[in-house]
């Protein structure tokens, strides 16, 4: 674990059994923390819980889901409506409505980056990490985001700057830092690692 302090803790899903209605934002093999939360819930509470579920991963299987009665389950194309459809349901959420994120870092650091955005504590986001170890990074020169990153260092898709990756996380971003590895000397191209498969 990262002595870092910003890097984010996902303590994984936990029901809410007394949240009136439940959101939750799931990629690919997230699906089976979903599963699990949702077997052990109380019995009323997938009648209660609207899945947006964007498919992806060996062990994916959204009909798993779906047969534990879910009041509601989207299956989405990309990570991108995923987040537009929760985005319209936040801003028609009422109170005791709770938030639970499960797949990739960058996909639950989006989701509780909404979740903030809609005034829900960042702490209250049920979260857990699940797939892949890569990381979403933004380049601190040109400002623009790079998905799936699973090297220390590679070259910004925004400014094709060499960057190394910083084990630095922004919440407000959702995303890692990526600063210049060769400012002083551009022809220096250290070899990138393989750190976050």
């Amino acid at each position: 674990m990262s002595t870092i302090k910003s890097r984010p803790v996902y303590p994984g899903l936990r029901a809410v059994p007394t949240a009136r209605r439940n959101l939750v934002a799931v990629e690919g093999d997230g699906v089976q923390a979903v599963t699990r939360m949702l077997v052990e819930a109380p019995t009323d509470f997938p009648g209660r819980t609207h899945v947006l579920y964007v498919p992806g991963g060996p062990t994916a299987d959204p009909e798993q889901v779906r047969a534990l009665g879910v009041d509601e389950l989207e299956v989405l194309g990309d990570v991108e409506l995923v987040l537009t459809a929760l985005r319209g349901l936040l801003g028609r959420a009422s109170m005791g409505t709770r938030l639970y994120a499960a797949g990739s870092e960058g996909f639950v650091g989006r989701v509780v980056r909404l979740g903030i955005d809609h005034g829900i504590d960042h702490k209250s986001v049920s979260t857990e990490h699940g797939g892949s170890l890569a990381r979403r990074v933004q380049c601190v020169h040109c400002k623009s985001f790079s998905e799936h990153v699973t090297t220390t260092i590679f070259e910004c898709q925004g400014c094709g700057t060499l960057l190394f990756v910083r084990d630095h996380y922004s919440r407000r971003l959702a995303a890692f830092q990526g600063v210049c590895v060769n400012a002083e000397d551009p022809n220096e191209r250290p070899e990138p690692e393989e750190a976050y498969p």
